[in-house]
């Protein structure tokens, strides 16, 4: 996997960052959003929403709804996975036909077992958010078609 490290001083680097990702983004493609509570995972999707809706889409997050679909192109589906038990929870509520006819931003991936490509293909972006000192950082790398596409991310 390629990968590369960028700093994020404030929740406005977060947004930045997930405008520079949505024109990447393409159909059957998943952004795997990972870092505890409070990180700005949410901040992120919302960055990379509006950059393919509008700037002033509203972009709650998913927590309570566990999914919220946009009309873009592609069209986005972002899933918050926090509270399933099983993975199987997640095709129940829209994972294939999100990934289908758009992609999907997941936040807390890893409630997707062991091995989240069983159930997304292989084109992934994962972005580990983490604290760094005032800030946060993200650790981004690529799977499958993002081996590739990681070098056109400017940000």
């Amino acid at each position: 996997m390629s990968g590369l490290t960028i700093p994020l001083a404030d929740a406005e680097a977060a947004t930045r960052l997930g405008a520079a990702l949505a024109p990447l983004m393409g159909q059957g493609e998943a952004l795997l959003l990972y870092g505890p509570l409070g990180m700005g995972k949410s901040t992120l999707a919302r960055g990379l929403i509006r950059a393919l809706t509008t700037p002033d889409e509203d972009v709650p997050s998913p927590t309570f709804t566990l999914v919220q679909f946009y009309d873009s192109d592609p069209p986005v589906a972002h899933f918050d996975l926090y509270r399933l038990t099983r993975p199987e929870e997640a095709v129940e509520i829209g994972l294939d036909e999100a990934l289908d006819t758009g992609f999907a931003v997941i936040e807390w991936p890893e409630r997707l077992g062991d091995d989240p490509a069983a159930w997304l293909g292989p084109d992934q972006l994962i972005v580990t958010l983490s604290e760094d000192g005032e800030g946060r950082v993200a650790t981004v790398s690529g799977a499958g078609a993002w081996e590739t596409k990681l070098k056109d991310l400017h940000v």
